[in-house]
């Protein structure tokens, strides 16, 4: 009910469009009876076009008020809708990478999209429209009770067996419905990582497997929706039945009522209408409510999405406009499920403008400092520091703008090269991006497209080649002028040629800039002015190449591996030609 705050004025006004609709329903019969009794009956016929014409002006004013009423509640609830799904885009914008590592990309979706859209059902189906029927309900039998207490108990007595019909069809939709926002959700889930890696299931042929379990999935969420269906076809005949056993009743006793003079026709006609404007809100009611029931469910799945404060705390206060890039990690250790440490007490320093590699088998940690230098994720001991000030001091978005990453799973959005390079920051000019394209090497590339730096990419870039998407990633690091830059396995999806024109590149850029690089190819980092060896979680070694190498420890046996790996591929390319 907080959501309708700001739409105030629109709310009240439905509701008062309800009472009013509500006082006005019972008028109809009554003038009815009126009509009849009175006119009719005495064959005065100037009164009967005068009824005539006060029944079509109370019809036209009905018209009018439903119209505005059915209005008002739906562009309410789709205003509310289009706050809240911006409220909760913005909330899953903020959260740490952790809640997207544990939950389900179908499942956000869902949350965002289908959830929120079933509140709209509050509002334009539920809260209003209820009161609305509960109104219209107490005009119509205090008017009946007004009319013929007899008459309207005789009526009443079948509702006990309409109550417990509605308890039950009540109870059933609510969980049906309920299985069906749960098969929803499922459904969202698979098809968005189906379809996102459709190249792993048709590469490894598992087309009929998959094909199997969405099939599964899929009948799950009809079997839920069937029996939803089920409840509905059981429970409007049912009503039917029992709103003509009451008009039955009324009929019997009304008539004899009538041949005893203790009742008049209009009274007996006007209380056959009464009958049907009674049942009908009686009816809408256990539909409303389920309705108010399920947006209810959604409601409370989308205010625990906005109540989740998994964010990464930004308290820090101090800019980073002017930063050097002198870089410590102190005795930190991390750990992303808070038992097993992945980085253990890990301790390095590098001096603003120099490069340092990070090197390791598979699991020692490396991105993981490259995660918690950009404070995706919260240390749990330590501390780590730049330019000697504590990360956690700096203001969040402000420490970020100085960071430059290039990963090795490269993202692209759907839309042109140029969005995928500024990210539609209109801080950054067109100059700024073909100047960063020229010192890649990639300008003469992109140029050579129909629409050059306006060539759609399409989702996830599937128009490009891998290469050609880490080309551009690199682009888009290099435009924001970083600080710090960072390159995790940036070359490994690059052919040799264009590997020479990022090196090339690395050179220019690195100048002046802290740098870290995370490489299984040593060969790419024998330049760099410390290499960090990682084993573990755990600093193993520190140096340069040849210090490091002299060491005769991790590095070096590293290094000969690769060396001897290096040099069996040769000898067996070149074995066949001798």
């Amino acid at each position: 009910m907080g959501l309708i705050k700001p739409y105030r004025k629109r709310f009240y006004a439905a509701v008062m469009i309800a009472v009013i609709t509500a006082m006005l329903t019972p008028i109809t019969p009554m003038l009815i009876q009126i009509t009849v009794d009175r006119h009719i009956m005495a064959g005065d016929w100037n009164m009967l076009v005068t009824m005539t014409a006060a029944m079509m002006i109370l019809l036209l004013i009905q018209g009018a008020l439903s119209y505005n009423f059915t209005y008002n509640t739906n562009r309410l609830g789709q205003s509310i809708v289009r706050d809240l799904r911006t409220r909760v885009y913005q909330h899953v914008l903020g959260l740490n990478l952790r809640y997207f590592d544990r939950t389900p990309i179908g499942t956000s979706v869902t949350r965002t999209i289908n959830d929120v859209e079933a509140i709209n059902d509050i509002f334009a189906e539920g809260v209003i429209t209820i009161l609305s029927d509960l109104l219209t309900l107490i005009a119509v039998l205090t008017m009946m009770f007004y009319s013929s207490w007899q008459l309207t108990l005789v009526t009443l007595s079948v509702l006990p067996i309409l109550l417990i019909a509605a308890y039950i069809f009540k109870e059933g939709v609510r969980k049906s419905f309920t299985e069906v926002r749960n098969q929803v959700a499922r459904l969202n889930a698979f098809l968005q990582e189906h379809i996102t890696g459709m190249t792993v299931v048709q590469v490894f042929n598992a087309e009929e497997r998959e094909m199997k379990k969405f099939m599964a999935i899929n009948r799950d969420h009809r079997t839920a929706n069937v029996r939803g269906i089920w409840y509905y076809s059981i429970f409007f005949p049912v009503v039917e039945i029992i709103s003509a056993m009451a008009l039955g009743l009324l009929v019997w006793y009304g008539a004899g009522e009538a041949i005893r003079e203790r009742a008049s026709v209009g009274t007996i006609i006007s209380f056959i209408m009464y009958i049907n404007l009674m049942f009908r809100p009686i009816r809408m009611l256990a539909d409303k409510f389920n309705t108010l029931q399920m947006g209810m469910v959604a409601s409370e799945r989308v205010f625990k999405l906005l109540d989740n404060d998994d964010k990464m705390p930004n308290e820090g206060t101090t800019t980073a406009d002017h930063i050097k890039g002198d870089l410590a990690f102190e005795n930190v250790s991390f750990a992303y499920d808070e038992k097993n440490f992945v980085l253990k007490n890990v301790s390095f320093e590098v001096n603003a403008g120099e490069t340092l590699a990070i090197v390791g088998a598979t699991g020692a940690g490396k991105t993981s400092i490259i995660n918690l230098l950009s404070r995706f994720y919260e240390i749990q001991e330590g501390a780590i520091k730049l330019d000697g000030i504590n990360i956690r001091d700096y203001e969040l978005s402000a420490l970020r703008s100085r960071i430059g990453l290039v990963l090795q799973d490269v993202f692209l959005f759907s839309g042109s090269i140029m969005d995928n390079i500024t990210l539609r920051n209109p801080a950054i000019t067109k100059e700024q991006v073909h100047q960063a394209a020229e010192l890649c090497g990639i300008a003469e590339w992109i140029e050579r497209l129909p629409d050059q730096y306006n060539h759609n990419v399409m989702e996830r870039g599937a128009t490009l080649s891998i290469g050609q998407r880490q080309l551009i990633s690199f682009v888009r690091a290099l435009v924001y002028d970083p600080r710090i830059l960072i390159l995790d396995e940036a070359t490994s999806s690059i052919d040799t040629e264009s590997e020479q024109l990022i090196q090339q590149a690395i050179e220019k850029l690195i100048t002046g800039r802290t740098s870290i690089i995370i490489a299984h190819r040593l060969s790419t980092i024998q330049h760099a002015n410390k290499i960090l060896v990682l084993d573990k979680g755990e600093v193993k070694e520190m140096g340069s190449h040849e210090e490091l190498l002299a060491i005769d420890g991790h590095y070096k046996n590293l290094y000969e591996l690769q060396f001897r790996k290096k040099e069996a591929v040769v000898q067996g390319i070149v074995s066949p030609t001798r």
